[in-house]
Formats: structure tokens, sequence, C-alpha cells
């Protein structure tokens, strides 16, 4: 009786190489798939769900009075610019603010700062994670918990991109002056589906 596949050692290699394309479609449909939820929480919500559970309202987008642009994007990163606080928040962390009202200006930039994603993509779901921020906060020179005050901002991207994808590289910094003395200002990149 002679064994299987020994009378023709081609039908036996067709055989592996077709199994090795059948199992190589499969785990890319799988990482594909799973591509298509990354920015979702572990419950399923999006980040434009997470936006209405958390009953949070975007502000509107301010047009830059500069010459610069709000986000731009290349392939599928998103770069957005430095973004400040609502008009008429100004004051200095350690003279005018103490750190909870540094953390909630951090957090309305954050607000700021989804609004321009949102208005660029047309959805918050199109973004796969946050990748890295850059938190500057005008501060007297003995203040130290900068990075407590972009708390704030890292909370809400947490809260909206869910704990993996909203964590990204980060730094904090202090600075002697922000632009019309704002407290915080923040810029960011984000990965995006193309």
């Amino acid at each position: 009786m002679r064994k299987p596949f020994v009378c023709c050692p081609y039908l036996k290699a067709c055989a592996l190489v077709t199994i090795g394309v059948v199992l190589g479609l499969s785990f890319a449909n799988w990482f594909a798939s799973s591509g298509t939820i990354a920015a979702q929480d572990k419950t399923g919500a999006g980040a434009e769900e997470r936006l209405r559970q958390f009953k949070l309202e975007l502000p509107p987008v301010t047009k830059p009075a500069n010459t610069f642009v709000n986000t731009v994007r290349v392939g599928d990163m998103l770069y957005v610019s430095g973004t400040g606080p609502s008009k008429g928040v100004v004051g200095r962390l350690g003279q005018d603010f103490d750190v909870n009202q540094g953390k909630a200006a951090a957090r309305d930039v954050g607000l700021h700062v989804l609004a321009a994603v949102k208005a660029e993509l047309g959805s918050l779901d199109k973004v796969e994670r946050l990748v890295k921020t850059l938190g500057m906060v005008n501060s007297t020179p003995d203040f130290k918990q900068q990075p407590l005050v972009i708390n704030g901002f890292s909370d809400l991207m947490v809260e909206i991109f869910g704990e993996k994808n909203g964590k990204g590289a980060r730094s904090a910094v202090g600075m002697a002056a922000l632009p019309n003395g704002i407290p915080v200002e923040i810029e960011c990149i984000f990965q995006v589906r193309k």
C-alpha cells in the first residue's frame, strides 16, 4: 500500500501552500477586523458614543488668526497644532490657578482638540489612537506639577478613546508664558484610519 503524497511530491507541496494561503488570509482578516474597533472600549462603544454617554459637547472650531492650520493629515497620522482653552481662560499656574483649575483648563483644551479632529475626519471613530502629546503649562518658576495639570487632557482622551488607545507618549513642561496669557497649550498626534 502506498503512503499518501509519496507518488507526487508536487501535490504535497501544493497542499501545503494552499493551507498556508488559507491560514494567512484568515489571520489577515482577523487583524483587519480587530482594527475597526481599535478606538472602542471594552463595551464596544466608539468615541462618538462615548461623547454622548458622557454628555460632552464639542466647542466650535476656531479659525487660526496666524499663519498655520488646526490640523495636518499625512498618511495615517493627524497632527494637531498647539491648542488653548476657551476664550477668556487666562492665568498662570502657581499664581492665578491651582492644580485642579489647571486640570480643568487642560480638559477644556482637550475638547477643543477633539473638535478640530472631528472637523478634519468627520467622526472621532476614525481615530485609531493617540500617539503623542506635548502639554505646555504657563507656570511660575517654582510650580512643579505640570504633569498633574496635563492629566486633565490625558484623562479625557482615555474617557473618549479607551484605556489603551487614549494613552500615548507624553511630555508636560512649564513655560514662562503662553500666547494671550492662556494657562495651558497642547499639541498632539493621532493615528487615524485611512
